[in-house]
């Protein structure tokens, strides 16, 4: 029998497999030209703290000096208001999330709002520790540079569940508790920020420190609202220009390393400060089922739905989510 035909049969493999490697080259090769071209269109170094401060901590905007820290933080409304209330924004946030509310609240109270450690204009924290444990020390910290007694804590996200585990460790320190779409129990998203998802990767995320698309920052904010007809470009702006203060984004891969959700759920039910809930109804981080369990484990509390809105409530309607707040202030005891 011929041997030939196999002989060809060899050649005619060895050629495919020759065009096979060299288009698998070309495709490679390609591949690596639009990521250079992407790396090239998106790269986006740090910004310094004072190349930001101009547009972003105006008057009433200042810094204080806490462990270590310049921590950007605004106080406004009347200086004798011996309770005000404080604010804590979310992860990726800043304290300009409130401000919607602030306008109108420092008409009647003294309000203080903060960029936490490893966001905003604060900044990195020195540690690099953005355990909850941490971050409890760190309010403990403030509370005592601010020579504040007690106050009315609000937050949303994660400054929620800052504020409900601050008023579980020192009670006697929080008169009351605001909670927006506040985390708190095990984390079972809808819908994760996609800038989160890539900052976790193993390859992409230590990428994400030197390249932002203005375009994922934009996607990312518009998971988190309930209308995404509502971002606008001034509001992206905002978060991604704050995304690329020096050390946030290294931060915030460290933050959600560091993060175990729902660990102290158990002690929510130990809180017995007067308590409001406020949950977007088309949050699809946090869902409204976590509403009803903090409705269900803090005895007494008050929780409002608001129709249309999401994760950030306080940002997407001030007036419709500061309504119930107000309200809820006007029936604490002074």
């Amino acid at each position: 029998m011929s041997r030939r035909p196999l002989k060809e049969d060899a050649d005619g493999g060895r050629t495919m497999g020759h065009k096979l490697a060299a288009w698998s080259l070309r495709v490679f090769g390609a591949l690596l030209f639009i990521a250079a071209l992407l790396f090239g269109a998106s790269k986006a170094p740090d910004r310094s703290l004072e190349s930001l401060v101009p547009q972003w901590a105006p008057p009433p905007s200042d810094f204080i000096e806490l462990r270590g820290q310049p921590i950007h933080i605004r106080d406004q409304g009347p200086a004798g208001d011996s309770v005000p209330v404080l604010l804590l924004h979310g992860t990726s946030s800043s304290l300009h999330t409130w401000e919607g509310w602030v306008k109108t609240l420092a008409a009647q109270r003294r309000v203080i709002s903060v960029d936490l450690p490893g966001f905003g204009l604060s900044g990195p924290s020195p540690t690099a520790d953005y355990r909850d444990e941490a971050y409890l020390d760190f309010m403990a910290a403030l509370l005592d540079h601010l020579k504040l007694e007690r106050v009315i804590l609000g937050g949303n996200s994660l400054g929620g569940q800052i504020a409900w585990q601050y008023a579980v460790r020192a009670p006697e320190r929080v008169q009351a508790l605001i909670l927006v779409d506040a985390a708190g129990y095990p984390f079972a998203p809808q819908e994760v920020p996609l800038a989160w998802q890539a900052s976790r990767l193993p390859l992409i995320g230590p990428l994400s420190e030197h390249v932002l698309p203005r375009k994922l920052v934009e996607y990312s904010v518009r998971q988190v609202y309930g209308n995404p007809n509502l971002v606008n470009t001034a509001l992206v702006d905002r978060y991604f220009e704050l995304t690329l203060r020096a050390g946030n984004r290294t931060a915030l891969r460290q933050r959600l390393d560091q993060w175990r959700g729902g660990e102290q759920a158990a002690k929510i039910q130990s809180l017995r400060q007067p308590t409001l809930i406020l949950w977007g109804e088309r949050d699809r981080l946090l869902p409204p089922s976590d509403a009803q369990a903090f409705a269900r484990d803090i005895a007494g509390s008050r929780l409002v739905m608001l129709p249309g809105l999401g994760h950030v409530p306080q940002e997407e309607d001030p007036a419709a989510s500061l309504k119930p707040v107000l309200e809820f202030l006007h029936t604490l005891k002074p």
